[in-house]
């Protein structure tokens, strides 16, 4: 992995179309919820939960980047296209907290888990007060891992259902 290639998946994962869709998701929620009450029910408060998810996000991402970069560990995830489902969902799993080496062999994902908890335990600092716990930053780290096995799915299997749904027209 080039460092333009690490440059591009950091932006690319920090402001490509499927996280800034995702933190509106995120956002939408906690705004519907009220969740923090300190942001508020309404409009400045969405914006201050998807401006809160994005600097987590690219806080994250930098860091994975950078000890990345310097461990030899390659982010981006690679599908394993033409095998069996139940093959295929493992790979999305797996590499939730797996990394491939510069060698190209498969290794725990290092800048990975500092980067998740890292990032999560960091915004505490600039957090509203009822989030900013060392139990919500442990959920944030449980929901950051989640989330990356879910891109991981997404990544899998959306370019099958695109294409099946493009051939149906």
């Amino acid at each position: 992995m080039t460092g333009e290639d690490r440059l591009r998946w950091a932006v690319v994962s920090t402001v490509g179309p499927r996280s800034l869709m995702s933190g509106v998701f995120s956002a939408g929620l906690g705004t519907l919820t009220n969740s923090p009450e300190e942001y508020g029910p309404h409009w400045d408060g969405f914006g201050k939960r998807y401006g809160m998810r994005l600097t987590g996000i690219a806080t994250g991402n930098v860091i994975e980047a950078g000890l990345g970069a310097a461990w030899g560990e390659d982010p981006r995830y690679f599908r394993a296209e033409g095998q069996p489902v139940g093959s295929r969902i493992g790979n999305a799993v797996k590499m939730t907290f797996l990394a491939r080496n510069k060698d190209g062999g498969i290794r725990p994902a290092y800048a990975r888990y500092i980067a998740v908890a890292g990032n999560n335990v960091l915004s505490n600092t600039w957090r509203a007060d009822s989030e900013a716990t060392a139990a919500d930053a442990s959920l944030r780290i449980g929901i950051g891992f989640l989330s990356r096995m879910g891109s991981n799915l997404l990544s899998e299997f959306l370019p099958d259902m695109k294409r099946r749904l493009s051939r149906k027209k």
